[in-house]
């Protein structure tokens, strides 16, 4: 029997150091022997996951997909273990300038639209889905930084929405949680975007394994994921670097646009 969970995750920043180094201190303090292994790109990390090189993933949902098509291949079934509570029911959103003359998403056939990195889920796959669906063929305009990591980083989503603040594009697709952080930021000034376009609601990330993994060690990993408490002070700069107040079970079902999303894209040459 393992003694030993081996967690895998994307080395995105460098902040992912010091989340997994309080997240495998305190599982530890708990009893749960567990180490951590950081990855370049999800592609690298779901090859280690199949390979048996981690137990466990910490997987974008494209990630996620990834693993369930090439464990399928192996005979193998993907089992979702936990999410962030802030992991559920997001949206991505397309805007174009306020003083654009571009009012909804038809209007945007043939345009210039901004997105972020080719692999991006939430500022690419999903809202030029959305589009495609309505019947529209934008022209997407890549912006295309840190390829491999799944649009973790905003600097695509960020370098789409400067575009649009300058002309550059005709329309931007980015979350619409970063939507409020631009404007802030001063990226789009409050007055400036108007949103043509939303997606359904979607999950984001999802720590994955196989079922040939060391069950009792991924159960308890699961267990003290949720007892974990916002309110422990050792846990609340570990939360809040990772961006959630509560873990939560995994779940699929919040995949399934994306994988339609994906499907589709490539059906038509733009993916």
């Amino acid at each position: 029997m393992k003694s030993v969970l081996t967690l895998g995750a994307v080395a995105y920043e460098p902040r992912v150091v010091t989340i997994w180094d309080g997240m495998t201190r305190w599982l530890e303090q708990r009893g749960l022997p567990i180490r951590y292994v950081l990855y370049q790109s999800y592609e690298q990390q779901v090859l280690a996951l199949l390979d048996g090189h981690v137990d466990v993933a910490w997987n974008s949902p494209l990630a996620w997909l990834e693993t369930q098509e090439l464990a399928h291949l192996r005979g193998r079934r993907t089992r979702a273990i936990a999410m962030r509570d802030s992991d559920r029911d997001l949206r991505s959103v397309v805007v174009v300038r306020s003083d654009s003359a571009l009012h909804t998403a038809l209007d945007l056939d043939g345009k210039r639209v901004g997105v972020g990195t080719t692999d991006s889920p939430q500022a690419t796959l999903l809202p030029l889905y959305e589009l495609v669906s309505a019947g529209v063929r934008p022209v997407p305009v890549c912006f295309d930084v840190t390829t491999g990591r799944h649009g973790d980083l905003v600097d695509g989503e960020r370098g789409a929405a400067q575009a649009l603040a300058d002309g550059e594009i005709d329309a931007a697709c980015m979350m619409d949680s970063n939507l409020l952080l631009f404007a802030l930021e001063g990226v789009l000034p409050g007055n400036m975007p108007r949103v043509v376009a939303q997606t359904a609601p979607y999950d984001c990330r999802c720590l994955t394994a196989l079922d040939n993994g060391p069950a009792e060690l991924i159960d308890q990993l699961h267990d003290f994921l949720m007892e974990m408490d916002y309110n422990d002070p050792e846990l609340r700069g570990i939360f809040d670097l990772e961006g959630l107040r509560a873990w939560k079970p995994g779940r699929t079902s919040g995949f399934e646009q994306l994988n339609r999303a994906r499907e589709g894209l490539r059906a038509i040459g733009l993916l």
